[in-house]
């Protein structure tokens, strides 16, 4: 029987990407994004199908939901949608610290929301998120987004102990740096009193042939779709992989002590 995955923020990057890879293995996708007929891509799959969503407003969730359930069985919900709020909190408006929690973290949890009672009384599901290094370790000036994706953790930790006692289950897909548009797309704040470490934190986040792709993330959600492990977290790209691994090793002062050497040598 085939299944079928539902997807959020598949306009670009990760989301894109495994939308394609998805189909491509012979799954039917629901794709969504907040503009659809701008889509050139996706639409020309037969087993993909376009549905508008913009994770911030709930009436439009409570739509698409019924409207993709309505089109029969749902097996995974990737919750994907987000973008990044870089620059120091000094700089940052109430309406973008605003904007930034409504996306990155409630957008997820309302959209879990409407599909939880699917998937409980069916007594299986997946709900898998793009959640990030950023969301297990802090870096410099993205506290805002920082913020957004260590509230999933915590949320997903602790949601997994419920969902489980019914027969669903939650992973999250944490990557390094992707090289995706969400750089392009970031909201990016600045002040002259912090331009130095600015300067200094953006050449680390310099893309080099090392820099995880869209796709190879896509095959790390692809993996966690199926390979039936309770699995909550999948560290993924090599520079979080080794960033993580230190953290736990040295613990939480040595990685912050190392990030600032990081900093002073650049």
């Amino acid at each position: 029987m085939t299944k079928t995955i539902f997807i959020t923020g598949a306009s670009a990057g990760i989301g894109k990407a495994t939308a394609r890879l998805f189909a491509e293995r012979g799954w039917n996708v629901i794709a969504t994004m907040r503009k659809p007929e701008n889509e050139k891509e996706l639409n020309l799959l037969s087993n993909v199908t376009l549905l508008p969503l913009d994770v911030t407003n709930q009436e439009q969730i409570k739509e698409t939901t019924e409207k993709a359930l309505a089109m029969g069985d749902i097996d995974v919900v990737f919750n994907n949608a987000g973008y990044a709020l870089f620059g120091v909190l000094e700089a940052t408006t109430d309406e973008q610290i605003v904007a930034q929690m409504e996306t990155n973290f409630f957008g997820v949890v309302r959209v879990t929301h409407a599909f939880i009672t699917y998937f409980r009384e069916k007594r299986a599901g997946l709900f898998i998120t793009t959640g990030s290094s950023a969301g297990l370790m802090g870096f410099p000036v993205s506290s805002m987004y920082n913020a957004s994706k260590w509230a999933l953790e915590g949320w997903s930790e602790s949601l997994s102990y419920e969902l489980n006692e019914v027969g669903v289950y939650i992973k999250t897909i944490e990557p390094g740096l992707v090289a995706t548009e969400i750089v392009d797309r970031s909201v990016i704040v600045s002040h002259p009193a912090y331009e130095n470490l600015m300067d200094k934190y953006t050449a680390l986040l310099a893309y080099d042939e090392n820099t995880t792709t869209a796709e190879q993330i896509a095959e790390v959600v692809y993996g966690a779709a199926t390979d039936g492990k309770e699995t909550l977290r999948y560290v993924c790209g090599e520079d979080a992989k080794t960033l993580y691994a230190q953290r736990l090793a040295n613990g939480d002062q040595a990685f912050i002590a190392g990030m600032k050497q990081m900093l002073e040598a650049n």
